[in-house]
């Protein structure tokens, strides 16, 4: 299924809550590459949550999204946002190019992710105010570099669980990032609705702790709004752990049931990627 971003129109989404200081996609990059620098070659072969990937595939997918975000910010400062996406296919395009990659040494893989992750890094630390609301592309359509930068984010924080919980090590869970990310995947999935045009008004509200949070999220016609204010009438409710939370937003199975509000609130995104339910635990 070909994503629809929404171009050169209101963006589908606004966040209107931020954290503060530097944006946490600079210290997840680096934790994640000091954490590849360490892998066994075994555990470079070992399977990954996403089915049918290895933790080298699933690196080879995000070196290939480093550089479109590195790309989408480049064309955004330059006033000419891009619109590669929309003849992009979420679920066959990347697993097109991670089939291609096969027989790739790991060594060549961890050094094409480095690199990567360097000319991220340094596009993202380059950008100041006016940088960061400069318009560019991320799968919802042309929206803020910030939320550009959410988006980045949001993907490799999952991936990066979904490659050392496998391996049994120790995932981190920091503040800021878990914020950012639950921000940005709470509103995603009916922006995606949204953009397809079958977006209905309504809202969610989610109680959340460790960190504990309150997300509201106000559904459009035309926008998903995140923020603190007042929820919309008669809005769904959820109060779960944050981090579970964040899992269920993003498609993964958090080991304890789904509440109706986050079901809601990720079925844009499950259609996006041709996903059934996700099993509710036994």
């Amino acid at each position: 299924m070909l994503l629809t971003p929404r171009y050169d129109a209101t963006p589908l989404i606004a966040v209107e809550c931020r954290v503060t200081g530097p944006h946490p996609i600079v210290q997840q990059r680096r934790r994640l590459e000091a954490l590849l620098r360490e892998l066994s070659e075994d555990e470079w072969q070992h399977p990954s949550r996403c089915d049918l990937w290895t933790v080298q595939d699933v690196i080879t997918h995000l070196i290939s999204t480093n550089h479109f975000w590195v790309f989408s910010i480049a064309q955004g400062l330059a006033g000419e946002p891009s619109r590669f996406l929309a003849a992009f296919d979420p679920v066959a395009s990347p697993a097109q190019l991670v089939d291609q990659s096969e027989g790739t040494p790991w060594e060549d893989t961890l050094a094409a992710y480095c690199s990567s992750n360097a000319e991220l890094v340094a596009a993202v630390e380059a950008l100041d105010g006016e940088g960061w609301k400069a318009i560019g592309e991320a799968p919802p359509g042309h929206v803020p570099l910030a939320l550009v930068a959410d988006h980045a984010l949001w993907d490799c924080w999952v991936h990066e669980r979904d490659i050392v919980l496998p391996l049994g090590r120790p995932p981190v869970e920091e503040e800021r990032e878990v914020l950012t990310c639950l921000r940005y995947a709470a509103a995603l999935g009916q922006a995606f609705e949204v953009g397809k045009g079958r977006g209905t008004d309504g809202g969610a509200v989610l109680d959340l702790t460790e960190p504990d949070v309150r997300i509201v999220v106000s559904v459009g016609p035309d926008q998903v709004r995140i923020h603190d204010g007042a929820a919309p009438v008669d809005a769904r409710s959820a109060t779960l752990p944050a981090v579970a939370a964040l899992e269920m937003l993003s498609r993964r199975d958090a080991g304890q049931r789904e509440p109706d509000a986050v079901r809601w609130l990720a079925a844009g995104l499950a259609t996006v990627f041709e996903e059934d339910e996700v099993p509710e635990p036994a």
